[in-house]
């Protein structure tokens, strides 16, 4: 049976990969630019369509620099709680139950914030929005380092700092080529030394070397994108596709892949990429990788958790079933402990497919 809208919007929801200044409101962008002096590139009412099209060039570099005008508009503690607090009632309201929310707070100090300081506007932002949403919604936030500048051990113990008080891991993010992950091997280190989670963007703009670095070298627990490791599967071989051995070994350890179909659409991710139905989403979850899926940024991909269950459901044919399935790999693949990782499971999502079907 072809599923409604109304029941993807009501689908309980898991968004482990979502990035705060890539989902703020342009009606935000545009009001905070006014106080603060900001130039932006268009009308405040044309503002979406700017981010959806610059966003859209299939540069992952020109992607990335749609922030200039998000990131200038989050330097106040105030402008911080704001933009938080917002993304946290639109995710609620787009049936999303849980959430993590990562961010760079290395680029939030022109204002004289301090890095803590900015955690906590953050945090802020979150309780409140949390306690203003009208359905439950669990957040968290991914403290992330930008991988071309060297705060990542500076992040990494904000990470420890601030893990019981809302944070609830780390990232690195930022252009993919020429700044690979080994480069902050001494903050993964350090987390490993904590037990603290991290993630790592890999496997996005660059290929295989990124993805098994990620792995091998730095100990990530989940995999930002990861849509490449689809090089290190023969498809045609006989009999079936044929796994090598890095792909063996992510689908063997149950690595969560962080894929965001819209984003990486957008920014020609996978070679020969032209629609959602030549997603590696579809294939990668037929070979039993754990597989997630996101919005990466709902702003510039103009998109929702909603939205993106949608284009999956036409493009694959995906049932009720599916969609739990998807929902119910990112839950057990969230930085949050296991028990409450487990009540969110079997006493929110199950019961609310089981009603939705």
């Amino acid at each position: 049976m072809k599923l409604t809208s109304d029941q993807i919007l009501r689908a309980p929801k898991v968004a482990l990969h979502e990035h705060l200044d890539g989902g703020v409101r342009p009606q935000t962008v545009a009001e905070i630019a006014q106080e603060i002096g900001h130039e932006l590139p268009a009308a405040p009412d044309e503002l979406g369509a700017w981010f959806e099209a610059a966003s859209s060039s299939g540069s992952l570099e020109r992607y990335l620099e749609t922030f200039i005008h998000t990131v200038a508009v989050m330097q106040r503690p105030e402008d911080l709680a704001r933009v938080a607090k917002e993304s946290v009632l639109d995710l609620a309201a787009d049936g999303v139950v849980y959430a993590e929310l990562r961010w760079a707070p290395e680029q939030h100090q022109s204002a004289g914030l301090s890095l803590r300081e900015a955690v906590e506007a953050v945090q802020a932002g979150i309780d409140e929005g949390r306690a203003e949403a009208e359905t439950s919604i669990v957040v968290g936030q991914l403290l992330t380092a930008m991988r071309h500048a060297t705060y990542g051990v500076e992040i990494a113990k904000l990470v420890v700092e601030y893990r019981d008080s809302g944070v609830a891991g780390f990232d690195i993010a930022g252009a993919e080529d020429g700044y690979p992950p080994i480069l902050h091997l001494e903050a993964f280190e350090y987390l490993r030394r904590e037990n603290a989670h991290f993630t790592i963007h890999a496997g996005e703009a660059f290929g295989l070397p990124s993805i098994w670095q990620a792995v091998q070298r730095c100990g990530a627990d989940r995999l930002g994108h990861g849509v490449r490791i689809v090089d290190d599967i023969d498809f045609d071989a006989p009999g079936g596709p044929r796994l090598g051995r890095l792909a063996a070994y992510i689908r063997d350890k149950r690595i969560p892949l962080e894929m965001c179909p819209s984003s990486n659409l957008q920014t020609h991710a996978v070679p020969d990429m032209h629609s959602i139905a030549d997603h590696p989403i579809g294939p990668l979850k037929d070979l039993g990788f754990r597989v997630t899926v996101n919005c990466d940024n709902r702003l510039m991909s103009g998109t929702s958790m909603s939205r993106e269950m949608t284009l999956l459901a036409e493009a694959f044919d995906y049932d009720l079933d599916d969609l739990r399935w998807f929902t119910v790999n990112a839950m057990k693949s969230a930085f949050l402990p296991f028990d409450q990782r487990l009540d969110l499971i079997n006493n929110v999502i199950k019961p609310a497919y089981a009603v939705l079907g």
